[in-house]
């Protein structure tokens, strides 16, 4: 039986493909309060205590009661980040702004596909051409996904999304089927088969959009297409992860400058929860979604996996990879 929480999503006013707390406070130097394996909603929820944080690097550090961190793991994560390279789409919204900022502190190299590549600065500031490597195209149109795009690529994720009903956003073909659908197809054919994973961002109830209250938040096909670009997406034969956050919450950061970024937080939902068979419901901060993406670029347990995320009240796994592991594990043996 796969997690479920006892509450449906509130008012679908707006939803965009898009998510973890303190994730982008990096040293974040913890100690183990807890670790439970709860049955009650058959998830496993990570309990910490935070301790202290200083801005350095996004790598967590300091005590750690339960395992440790050796130099043998720092060294590896190192040389895990110096190889990288992360193709980021749809890094201007809400979520992707958060994964391209913790990649970031992560001192991983990305690349950055915007349609006006001029956002990159604003709202990234001036950073290292290695580092963060900003180009033109429009996922939309597929003459744009030029090979040498993805020339050296290692990892994508794709955060790409516009609002569920009509607004401004839909302006210039911007809709669900363009966006979640062409966009995603474009996307997933252009990649070559050297990624090593291809993590897309989707939503809750791609599987019931034909169902109260998901036919609510479908009226305009936003559901459809998205499953519709899931359902490619696996198929195509590529390393994948399919994360859906239940409703965003925290932010959007569209127009915050990268030191807003890296201090965000969840506030009191830190707490995550991992589900499959779509029968997750509640919500998801934006942040807790950006980190899933990330952790989820390296464990092989989410690899070809597909999860529903929530966040709720409560201590959650931070940016540590073993307590992510834990919970993406915990969701494949309910």
């Amino acid at each position: 039986m796969a997690c479920s929480t006892a509450t449906l999503p509130s008012a679908f006013t707006q939803f965009q493909s898009l998510p973890p707390r303190h994730v982008f406070i990096p040293k974040l130097r913890i100690r183990i309060a807890s670790v439970s394996k709860q049955r009650r909603f058959n998830c496993k929820r990570v309990e910490v205590k935070a301790v202290s944080t200083d801005l350095q690097n996004g790598a967590i550090s300091g005590e750690v009661n339960e395992t440790g961190s050796s130099e043998l793991k720092k060294d590896r994560q190192t040389n895990q980040s110096s190889s990288k390279l992360v193709l980021v789409v749809g890094g201007s919204g809400g979520v992707g702004q958060l994964v391209v900022a913790s990649l970031l502190q992560r001192n991983i190299k990305s690349r950055l596909i915007l349609r006006n590549p001029e956002r990159a600065t604003a709202l990234f500031g001036d950073q290292d051409k290695e580092t963060l490597q900003v180009v033109k195209a429009d996922t939309r149109k597929q003459e744009d996904l030029d090979p040498s795009i993805f020339e050296g690529v290692t990892h994508v994720i794709c955060t790409s999304g516009t609002t569920a009903f009509p607004s401004k956003r839909w302006e210039d073909d911007n809709t669900p089927e363009r966006v979640d659908w062409v966009g995603v197809k474009n996307l997933v054919s252009a990649s070559p088969s050297s990624v090593k994973r291809v993590v897309l961002v989707s939503s809750i109830g791609v599987t019931k959009y034909n169902e109260l209250p998901w036919s609510i938040m479908n009226l305009f096909g936003v559901l459809k297409y998205k499953k519709m670009g899931e359902d490619f997406f696996q198929n195509f034969g590529i390393p994948f992860t399919i994360i859906r956050p239940g409703r965003l919450t925290d932010g959007p950061y569209t127009s915050y400058d990268l030191n807003t970024l890296l201090n965000a937080t969840a506030g009191q939902r830190r707490a995550v929860l991992i589900g499959q068979g779509d029968k997750l419901v509640g919500e998801a901060s934006r942040i807790v979604v950006a980190e899933a993406c990330i952790q989820a670029l390296d464990l092989q347990v989410t690899e070809n996996q597909v999860y529903e995320v929530s966040s709720v009240e409560g201590e959650g796994p931070g940016n540590e990879a073993q307590k992510w592991e834990e919970l993406f594990q915990a969701a494949q043996d309910c």
